[in-house]
């Protein structure tokens, strides 16, 4: 499968990665030379030097005829122009980077069907998401939601003095609809058997019930966190405007703060009964008065890494209770957490896990990448003819990087066992080890799917 990536920046250059990893045949389009030349000299994939919103390159042999055209430059009308003249140069599928809040809250509708645009990007609307979700259920790391709903992820830092750590699992007393699925222990990953136990500091996933997700986290992994009723957000950018008013609307008091008036002014409209403060983020006596140590989350959003790392750990050291930081560069996330850090998110891989599952396609719903994309809890849907249906997953021999987490049947999420066997139209959550997550999909893909 070929796949056309417009825009060689951050996001392109992430997005360009993890496809040419995944071995898809990837090339790359940017109008600056200098952009290629880095793209070029470290990954496995094809550079055009060229204008992505001239229909003359799309005439070009290796862009005319692909399969996808993924559109992320820094200007939404070139990323739209893009996928219109991608249509109508034979390549089937387009995605695009639309960041203007308005095109997204008033003509999301008229983009899709007007301009044929198949997936639409805002990284800066799926991080507040994910950095809501994950506040909405204090005890976590990392919450994501998979078949509508009906089957939940927790990640969770285990505490040296968690009732859970040093106990075999085959002891633990975990809910039935509930599945001990991952643990990241020193950068390695390990699916759990009956005698594994856990370690302080081990990252641990749990899969299962949302309901029975919920009382989990609250009874027994940290029964000392308490729902987030008061968050401080440094930085009005884009973020920024969509966050403040999410946790708004959900109770929280929110301050926030931004040095530009504008962007101030912009978020203050949103709020009933936040506060936007146009003020330096950065000023310790101005957030001190503003009372970041009562503070249950702060939360670093500005444009710059080493100054949300900075700013995170003066909030540790003046009293806040967590901290969360939106990284640009994916290396930054371990060291980050190394010092200190609670949450780290990196835009690039929110937004590069959504054109991943859509460049799978055949039967791939969703993928969110674990752990700086080491490994990935993936929704796929059982086709016909794929070499798991009708089995019972004892006889499949499934690769052992792979662990079959749940699935969605009628409705009705279940946690299988050796004896449970899949069925074309069932809704899977699997976690996969990322280098060998093209080997694990092709177990749930019919046979006339693409490659």
């Amino acid at each position: 499968m070929r796949i056309v990536v417009v825009g060689a920046g951050k996001l392109g250059y992430s997005i360009a990665e993890l496809l040419s990893n995944e071995q898809f045949d990837v090339v790359v389009v940017d109008h600056n030379e200098e952009r290629l030349e880095a793209v070029k000299n470290t990954l496995d994939v094809l550079t055009v030097l060229a204008n992505g919103a001239s229909p003359i390159t799309m005439n070009d042999p290796d862009i005319h005829g692909a399969d996808i055209l993924v559109a992320v430059t820094a200007i939404d009308e070139v990323n739209m122009v893009s996928c219109i003249l991608a249509k109508k140069h034979g390549i089937k599928y387009t995605a695009a980077r639309i960041r203007d809040m308005q095109f997204l809250s008033e003509a999301r509708d008229y983009l899709k069907e007007n301009f044929d645009i198949d997936l639409m990007l805002n990284p800066e609307l799926i991080t507040a998401r994910e950095i809501n979700r994950i506040l909405m259920t204090p005890a976590a790391l990392n919450v994501e939601d998979f078949a509508n709903g009906k089957v939940r992820l927790f990640e969770t830092k285990v505490r040296r003095h968690s009732p859970l750590v040093n106990i075999p699992f085959k002891d633990m007393d975990i809910p039935p609809s509930i599945l001990a699925g991952m643990i990241f222990r020193d950068h390695r990953m390990i699916i759990p058997h009956g005698d594994d136990k856990l370690l302080p500091h081990d990252n641990a996933y749990f899969i299962g019930d949302p309901q029975a997700i919920e009382k989990f986290s609250k009874n027994f992994i940290q029964s000392d966190t308490k729902k987030v009723e008061r968050a401080i957000i440094i930085g009005a950018g884009r973020t920024g405007r969509f966050l403040a008013p999410m946790l708004d609307q959900q109770g929280v008091k929110v301050k926030i703060f931004d040095k530009d008036k504008e962007r101030c002014r912009l978020v203050a409209e949103k709020l009933d009964a936040g506060i936007a403060v146009c003020g330096d983020g950065t000023d310790i006596d101005l957030i001190e008065q503003e009372g970041i140590a009562d503070a249950d989350v702060v939360i670093c959003l500005t444009d710059d890494d080493r100054l949300n790392l900075m700013l995170a750990l003066i909030a540790k050291h003046l009293g806040a209770k967590k901290t969360i930081v939106r990284v640009s560069r994916i290396e930054y996330v371990d060291l980050m957490e190394k010092v200190g850090v609670d949450i780290v998110l990196s835009t690039r891989l929110l937004s590069a896990s959504e054109v991943l599952a859509f460049a799978r396609r055949g039967g791939v719903v969703s993928v969110s990448l674990l752990e700086g994309a080491k490994a990935e809890a993936v929704e796929v849907i059982v086709q016909d003819g794929a070499p798991v249906a009708g089995k019972r997953l004892m006889d499949v021999k499934l690769p052992r990087e792979c662990l079959v987490c749940a699935y969605v049947r009628d409705g009705e999420a279940t946690i299988p066992n050796g004896s449970s066997v899949l069925m074309p139209g069932d809704r899977i959550i699997l976690f996969i080890q990322t280098v060998y997550s093209k080997k694990v999909i092709k177990y749930f893909k019919g046979r006339d799917s693409d490659e």
